[in-house]
């Protein structure tokens, strides 16, 4: 997977190796986590398979539509604190990614969304009947290879699929007018974000026998590091380019959806002369093209952005402190690339 462990000339890991997104590291563990990625995909394409010719190509939709696969990264960069080798390590990776393929087919149900990874999303492909069948054919496949993972597997993905569950209806639901919006939004990003990145980490240690100490460090660290993907995800839509990032900028706002950096700003953080024009910007539907423009370029100006930076630049250093507890291994120093590349992303 060159986009997320990159290599040299045709292919062949570099000299000095690349890890995640591009990031320096021991070139035998890159070169072992490239070859794992190869056997996730294969099991992956596999575990699709469908006699039936619509749920096979519906299930492969999104499976060939490509992606990063960094949960199944962090499943096998987590497994070198053990045996990386250990028979369920690459299992484990597939069932994370079958899980995460599940919710996108959900999710964009739900969103009524028109695309995903540059292809038509399978709700506008298919149905939504169609799409929804195909998200819980694939959980039916991820808990098919988990039930040879054990007992102890088995909870902790039943657990991670209550959080997502429980992470969508609340941002489905909303805050209650009691609670603290902010507090509620990171609520959310941990159950439906962060909580399967977790799960990543956990199943690579534990799984390749790791001591439970490590285990829980990485679980830890890697539920941290998921919530900072999604804060620096916030960041970015509002911040970057399109040429960027190749997504349109301000989507969150377009669509509603209250990120990091509005909470901030209808928390009264700032006190210029346009905050009043931007917290009422924020309450208004910003589908509109002129409305949505003055919006965006307020929110970009606006001090909010700062400490949204800051809120990330705390959770990826926070996960960095507990890594940093963790034996100094190859794979010690990815993770603690991760967290450096969070954060650069964001500028």
């Amino acid at each position: 997977m060159s986009e997320v462990f990159g290599g040299g000339p045709g292919g062949a890991p570099s000299p000095q190796g690349a890890g995640p997104f591009g990031l320096p590291v021991d070139a035998g563990l890159a070169t072992d986590v490239q070859e794992r990625l190869a056997a996730v995909e294969n099991v992956l394409l596999d575990a699709v398979h469908s006699d039936d010719p619509l749920l096979a190509q519906a299930s492969k939709h999104l499976v060939e539509a490509g992606g990063k696969r960094f949960r199944p990264m962090l499943v096998l960069l987590a497994s070198h604190f053990g045996d990386p080798a250990a028979a369920g390590v690459v299992p484990a990776a597939v069932v994370v990614e079958l899980t995460h393929l599940a919710t996108l087919y959900h999710d964009d149900v739900m969103d009524e969304a028109t695309v995903r990874r540059g292809e038509p999303s399978a709700n506008s492909r298919w149905t939504n009947t169609v799409a929804i069948l195909t998200g819980d054919y694939l959980f039916a496949r991820a808990s098919d290879l988990l039930a040879d993972l054990g007992p102890e597997a088995v909870r902790i993905q039943a657990r991670a699929f209550a959080r997502l569950v429980r992470g969508q209806i609340q941002e489905t639901v909303g805050a209650a007018p009691e609670a603290d919006p902010l507090a509620h939004y990171l609520d959310v990003v941990a159950d439906k974000t962060a909580s399967l990145i977790a799960v990543s980490g956990q199943f690579g240690a534990l799984l390749a026998g790791a001591d439970p100490r490590v285990v829980e460090t990485i679980t830890s660290a890697c539920e941290k590091i998921g919530v900072a993907f999604q804060l620096s995800d916030d960041i970015l839509d509002i911040a970057s380019e399109a040429e960027q990032s190749g997504k349109t900028p301000g989507t969150d706002l377009r669509e509603g959806i209250r990120t990091l950096p509005m909470h901030h700003v209808l928390a009264g953080i700032g006190s210029g002369p346009d905050d009043a024009r931007l917290r009422t910007l924020l309450s208004e539907d910003l589908t509109d093209d002129a409305l949505h423009a003055e919006a965006l370029a307020l929110l970009r100006a606006h001090p909010a952005m700062d400490r949204a930076r800051a809120d990330l630049r705390e959770w990826a250093e926070n996960a960095r402190a507990e890594l940093l507890t963790l034996p100094d291994i190859p794979a010690r120093e990815a993770f603690t690339g991760l967290c450096d590349y969070v954060v650069s992303r964001t500028g």
